[in-house]
């Protein structure tokens, strides 16, 4: 079922099961500037189905198997099943199907300098970075990335250089479909456990990933990360690495302060030398290292000091990153994809850095296996902000065969002495805070899933 790509230039019509991800729509969008007839499908309507329509890609909402029937090509989501009416038609008329890692994959092998981010935290927002000082350097990389960046317009950027900059996610192994020249690796965490089942599958993956690297290749990665530094021993390409406790790393952060916004301001110190002054334009201890893993790549492919800091200061963040969304009553209202303990820890440290009065989270907790196996682990890290909501698990790809709900994330908050509200409706979570947030207050939407829609409907 997996099918292996040889030569692109044989398809003419190719089809994306699930396009409206935001990896698959960045594949249909470079595809269709390279000359492709693009379709796909996709069960929800969105304001990527949206676009990909506006651009000319035909995006059906539902299942499209007439459309799909007639494609050279289909390429597929990990989230699409075998019984999915579109898979069954290319089946039975012998189209070839590739997963989307794959094809990805197959991408990479396109350009001379394929850069991947990799990590369980911190990959789009480093991607983002990297992009940024490429392009402010007028480097014109290709750029794919998991979120909506300002300065690229989009999830893509298709560049006329030798240069390849992606997120490579860890979900289901995809990222050892590629072919990278250089790699990030920012960490390594007990995540995706629904398919690894125990974190030390999770060690081993990202060790295989870091050994697709040739020997003219470069690995940089997190001296404060035991597992991450452990790579150095395992790899045959160029080592660098960085840190902010480890003071034996490559490039190290110093001198760490922070404003009333929280964004952090810092010397850099490559090989116990002065390197640099940094600033940077988004919060929290979490972005110094993944400016750091940035600064790392940036000075091996040349990148000129000032011109790095400039980018870096020039970058407000990447969508659904501690986003800002606006205010009413003198609330502010922020955004954030956190779906993982150690991402809400990373937030909740970062805001301490803000001034404000109180903080408001709203979390959804994004699919059952992982509310389930990491639930102490989410109420420790949810104890720190002053006033707690819980809304519904957001399922995505799963069916609730744990029994598992939000309620019992409640429970154990309770257990631990910190009260919580578990209100399901979005309309009710609005009207809750309406009525008893503070002028000065902090409220932040948390999770991977349909939480986003919170912040908009609080400030109209």
């Amino acid at each position: 079922m997996d099918f292996e790509i040889d030569d692109l230039t044989k398809y003419k019509h190719i089809h994306l099961i699930g396009i409206g991800g935001i990896s698959m729509s960045a594949i249909a969008e470079t595809l269709h500037n390279w000359g492709y007839h693009v379709t796909g499908s996709d069960l929800n309507q969105s304001q990527i189905t949206d676009t990909l329509n506006s651009h000319g890609i035909q995006t059906t909402i539902g299942h499209a198997p007439e459309i799909a029937k007639n494609a050279d090509l289909i390429v597929f989501s990990a989230a699409v099943g075998e019984n999915d009416p579109e898979m069954k038609i290319a089946r039975e008329n012998h189209i070839p199907l590739v997963t989307r890692g794959k094809f990805v994959g197959y991408l990479t092998k396109m350009y001379q300098e394929t850069i991947c981010v990799a990590g369980t935290h911190g990959k789009t927002t480093t991607t983002s970075m990297l992009a940024t000082c490429f392009l402010a350097a007028g480097k014109d990389p290709s750029v794919e990335v998991g979120a909506m960046l300002k300065n690229i317009g989009g999830n893509y950027h298709i560049g006329k250089s030798e240069y390849f900059i992606l997120e490579a996610c860890e979900y289901k192994a995809n990222f050892l479909n590629f072919f990278p020249k250089s790699a990030i690796i920012l960490n390594m965490d007990g995540d995706h456990l629904d398919y690894y089942k125990t974190f030390d599958n999770v060690v081993n993956t990202f060790q295989d990933f870091s050994c697709l690297l040739k020997e003219d290749g470069l690995l940089v990665t997190n001296a404060d990360d035991s597992n991450c530094l452990a790579l150095k021993n395992i790899v045959k390409s160029k080592f660098i690495s960085y840190g902010i406790e480890n003071k034996n790393a490559d490039f190290v952060a110093q001198n760490i302060e922070f404003d009333d916004n929280g964004f952090a301001q810092f010397d850099v110190y490559k090989q116990n030398e002065f390197y640099h002054h940094f600033a940077l334009s988004v919060t929290g201890k979490h972005n110094v290292l993944n400016a750091l893993a940035c600064i790392a790549m940036c000075d091996y492919y040349g990148i000129e000091k000032n011109r790095m800091a400039e980018a870096l200061q020039s970058f407000t963040g990447a969508e659904r990153r501690l986003e800002y969304k606006g205010s009413f009553g003198e609330v502010s209202v922020f955004d954030d994809y956190a779906h993982h303990p150690t991402e809400i820890s990373a937030v909740s440290s970062a805001i301490k850095n803000k001034k404000y009065h109180e903080s408001w989270v709203i979390f959804q907790p994004h699919t059952y296996s992982r509310t389930a196996s990491l639930l102490e682990d989410f109420a420790h890290s949810l104890m720190d902000f002053d006033h707690v909501i819980l809304v519904d698990i957001y399922a995505a790809r799963e069916q609730n065969t744990v029994g598992i709900s939000s309620q019992d994330l409640a429970n154990k908050m309770l257990s631990l002495g910190k009260k919580v509200d578990y209100i399901p409706e979005f309309e009710k979570v609005v009207k809750y805070v309406k009525e008893n947030a503070a002028p000065h207050d902090l409220v932040l939407t948390l999770g991977a899933g349909t939480v986003t829609q919170i912040g908009p409907m609080l400030l109209k």
